[in-house]
């Protein structure tokens, strides 16, 4: 009786460690410095994670990812949607290369491509509503033609924008109604090509949007006050917003079309609720939800395949939702775990770090001692160096939060230093600044030493440069401390 049940429990185990293996997470490459393809894909299988999701087909990124059959989504981004969208030659040609190759080449195990990402956001104004569907169209197309079509399949990443509630409960789940036609006949479209929905659930931002919104409600741990929907029990944000999406489905006749939810996590800085400890609760909650193989309140016993995001901080990211955009990685920059985080895939239970990191010198570039805060150079040069680096872990609630005028000065320059390779020229704030081989971080706030610059030496500060612009003027205030 007792070998019975240890034997129970075996498979018990084995099988909450299979579901969890099913985890994907999202790669993204939009950093000043990102890391060599060869060792996040190191990174990616010493940790176990079986899937992952690009946002464009760069070629180092598939090739690394050659024979390790790991399964790829690989994206397409929305400003080709036009060119694919008109052009079924394009497309072919898109497929060719970016997919044909790599499967018959590089043995690439290629299992999705991802047309566009978000297109109908509302931010967008609909930007892409008449380009979106015929890209999915031609892509599909294109990878039938291939002799590819099915093992490969499409899909859209859509945010969770796209459906509604017309009573704020699940069950009220339908489409947008300004998309409605739209996205029926794409939802017919990969129903018949046996494609999945793929969507992205962001609890954290609704936490960000609304002051109100109840904190608990955000993660798994059951402490929210339930929310009763006829009867069915809500006590977590994603499982009402994933049903939500089931409804919307389910009246509109598509109740069994496969869901993927493209992206789901919680940033570590940035904002107030954006933190080591909410992000280890969510996304720990978060596995241990899923490997628990009870699904949600409308599909019971579903295995919910979702891809983390993110992987990796991504510097350069586009600040326009928030600071926190940087700051999604569940390992830092460089390839170091956040926080203890087990995904049930490892021995250890713990995630393994990126190894072979190359970094620059240890110096750093800071604040003068003499430097006076009232020189009128400061507030330019600060504005100057947070233009074409990363300011988003200053601010009120952040990592960096606590550092006095002088501290939030030398971070902005520093910063600015790493990015620029650690350039002499690049520590040339006007009777400011000036280089220092000791460590200037406290206990809350790292001042980072940058990581060799991988693709020939490139360093992204332009792109940078147009991202972070729009925080500058709003940090500046709080970096001097004049408010």
């Amino acid at each position: 009786m007792g070998w019975c049940h240890v034997a129970i429990g075996l498979v018990s185990l084995l099988l909450m460690v299979n579901r969890a293996m099913t985890i994907g997470a999202n790669w993204g490459t939009q950093a000043t410095h990102p890391l060599e393809p060869a060792i996040v894909v190191r990174l990616l299988r010493e940790n176990g994670i079986q899937k992952v999701k690009l946002f464009d087909a760069d070629y180092e990124t598939l090739k690394a990812l050659g024979k390790t059959g790991i399964e790829v989504m690989v994206g397409i981004p929305n400003d080709m949607l036009a060119t694919l969208a008109g052009s079924m030659k394009a497309a072919e040609k898109w497929v060719s290369q970016n997919v044909s190759a790599h499967v018959t080449t590089n043995n690439v195990n290629i299992r999705y491509v991802a047309v566009g990402n978000e297109p109908f956001l509302q931010t967008y104004n609909g930007s892409f509503l008449r380009t979106t569907f015929p890209a999915l169209q031609n892509v599909q197309s294109a990878l039938i033609k291939a002799g590819l079509g099915n093992s490969i399949k499409v899909t859209v990443p859509l945010n969770a924008d796209v459906y509604e509630s017309s009573s704020d409960l699940p069950s009220g789940g339908d489409f947008r109604a300004d998309i409605h036609d739209l996205m029926l006949a794409i939802v017919k479209f990969l129903n018949d090509a046996g494609a999945p929905f793929t969507v992205n659930i962001y609890p954290f931002i609704s936490l960000y949007t609304d002051a109100n919104f109840p904190v608990d409600y955000a993660f798994f741990d059951g402490n929210a006050s339930p929310i009763d929907d006829g009867g069915t029990s809500y006590t977590n944000m994603f499982d009402a917003n994933y049903d939500t999406l089931v409804h919307a489905l389910q009246k509109n006749g598509f109740g069994n079309l496969p869901i993927i939810v493209g992206e789901i996590g919680w940033p570590t800085d940035g904002d107030r609720n954006a933190n080591i400890e909410y992000a280890q609760r969510f996304n720990q909650g978060f596995m241990s939800h899923i490997s628990s193989g009870k699904g949600t309140p409308i599909k019971p016993n579903a295995e919910i395949n979702a891809y983390l995001f993110s992987l990796i901080d991504e510097d350069a990211k586009s600040v326009d939702p928030g600071n926190f955009e940087r700051h999604w990685g569940i390992f830092t920059f460089d390839g170091l775990p956040k926080y203890a985080f087990n995904l049930g895939t490892t021995n250890t239970g713990a995630l393994i770090p990126a190894r072979r990191v190359t970094y620059l010198e240890r110096k750093w570039c800071v604040m003068k001692p003499s430097a006076k805060l009232d020189d009128p150079q400061v507030p330019l040069s600060v504005s100057y160096a947070c233009g074409l680096a990363d300011c988003t872990r200053l601010g009120y609630g952040t990592s960096c939060g606590n550092l006095d005028a002088r501290g939030n000065i030398s971070y902005a320059f520093n910063s600015y230093f790493q990015i620029q390779n650690q350039l002499d020229d690049a520590c040339k704030f006007p009777n400011l600044s000036t280089i220092t081989k000791t460590d200037p971080s406290t206990q809350t706030c790292k001042f980072e030493v940058m990581i060799e610059p991988y693709y020939g030496g490139a360093v992204q500060t332009v792109s940078g440069a147009k991202k972070a612009m729009g925080l500058v003027a709003g940090l500046i205030l709080f970096i001097l401390k004049i408010v």
